[in-house]
């Protein structure tokens, strides 16, 4: 007899997790600061480091899914953390003669820690709830948007005390490491996989065989699919538009002459990522995975569209609608990967369609942080920047038409 209050544990556990994690949505907050400080000004420079932590988030969700796979959830889940905390703590130590070692210790060290404990603790969430793997799902990469909700107020209050915009994010990031390293730590403790043949109690799992039964395909397999190449690439379009709002909300903000409530478009795309990411996770087991998404690759690609034309306080309005399509990708693509390959692999193989989202963080904070460099005196020739993700995301709704689930063989 399986017990529900069980697989409740590892759940609030994740959460406590990926609120943490939350902080790599809140950039925005440093970016100004850290292109004075660091980069002489160079937007695209200090925008790389953002998209460098995204980027190897990727590849530490590949290597800790993998090694989840032999040394269990709870050990990768504490390593991953420390290796976050780790990369934060030496970037709070980075001087502008050196630059660019930000991009190795809160880019590549603190993209590779999220990595391992991003897709461990989301893997583990899915085995827990098979009958609502799109729901939890949501949950879980929701408190990673949440975390930016959290933590802005916080981060905020800290750069003030320690010196305000370009001065006090050294010792801010020396402080969030330590928040890293307990919470990680702690919460990994209660990260446990479900026993083998583990089946709530209520749930009727697909007969072996039918269509609808669940089939586990090995990392080795699924990379000779068609399948995981249309995801993958995508993802790397889907995300374009929300990943240069996120990395640019509050400059974007402050150059349409809201200076004094910038802010309030760090928090905008926080809430609405983060309610984005669970209400997409719901409706996606009731309209299908495919439907969903393409309902957010239309929404993404219209709303990019009109970020010239927002003024006022309707600049936070198309934020957090950008910010609330953008979340429904990132509890989608883990929950359609796991329809399409199985759960046994899931944190192996969601790893590797996260390559596509990595890409999309290079290429979209490069093409942002070119523009907002030619908009320095007008924020409009930014323009051209949202152009380029409407079309990406346009691209994205033909390709995914094409994705089928893998034959059974």
């Amino acid at each position: 007899m399986n017990k529900k209050e069980n697989r409740v544990i590892p759940v609030i556990a994740a959460i406590a997790i990926q609120l943490c994690l939350g902080t790599a949505y809140i950039w925005s907050i440093f970016q100004n600061g850290i292109a004075k400080s660091l980069f002489d000004g160079d937007n695209a420079a200090a925008g790389l480091t953002f998209s460098l932590m995204l980027a190897t988030l990727t590849i530490g969700s590949t290597i800790g899914g993998k090694l989840q796979d032999k040394y269990g959830p709870r050990n990768i889940v504490i390593m991953g953390g420390l290796i976050l905390a780790l990369g934060f703590f030496s970037a709070s130590f980075v001087k502008p003669s050196t630059a660019w070692l930000l991009w190795v210790t809160y880019g590549i060290m603190g993209g590779i820690g999220m990595g391992f404990t991003y897709s461990t603790t989301i893997a583990c969430a899915q085995k827990w709830f098979p009958d609502k793997r799109g729901f939890i799902t949501g949950i879980i990469v929701s408190a990673l948007g949440f975390g930016g909700v959290v933590f802005t107020p916080i981060i905020e209050m800290l750069l003030k005390n320690f010196g305000g915009p370009g001065v006090g994010e050294f010792k801010t990031f020396m402080v969030l490491s330590l928040i890293f390293a307990i919470t990680c730590t702690i919460g990994g403790l209660f990260i446990k996989n479900p026993p083998k043949g583990y089946i709530p109690d209520g749930y009727t799992p697909p007969v072996s065989g039918s269509a609808n039964a669940a089939v586990d395909y090995s990392p080795a397999q699924v990379l000779k699919m068609p399948q995981f190449y249309l995801i993958t690439f995508t993802l790397m379009l889907a995300c374009m538009g929300g990943l240069m709002m996120i990395g640019f909300a509050k400059p974007i903000a402050i150059a349409k002459g809201m200076a004094s409530t910038a802010t309030i478009g760090v928090l905008t795309i926080s809430i609405f990522n983060s309610g984005g990411r669970l209400f997409w996770g719901w409706a996606s087991d009731k309209l299908g995975r495919k439907n969903t998404i393409v309902i957010l690759l239309a929404g993404t690609a219209i709303l990019s569209l009109f970020v010239n034309l927002a003024t006022g306080y309707l600049i936070y309005v198309l934020i957090g609608l950008i910010g609330f399509f953008y979340g429904g990708f990132l509890s989608n693509f883990p929950s359609f990967t796991a329809d399409l390959f199985g759960t046994k692999y899931m944190a192996t193989n969601y790893g590797m369609v996260l390559i596509g989202f990595g890409a999309g963080a290079v290429i979209s904070s490069y093409i942002a942080g070119y523009y907002k460099n030619i908009a320095a005196a007008d924020i409009n020739l930014m323009f051209p920047a949202f152009v380029i993700a409407s079309i990406a995301a346009a691209i994205g709704i033909l390709l995914i038409f094409i994705v089928k689930k893998p034959a059974r063989t």
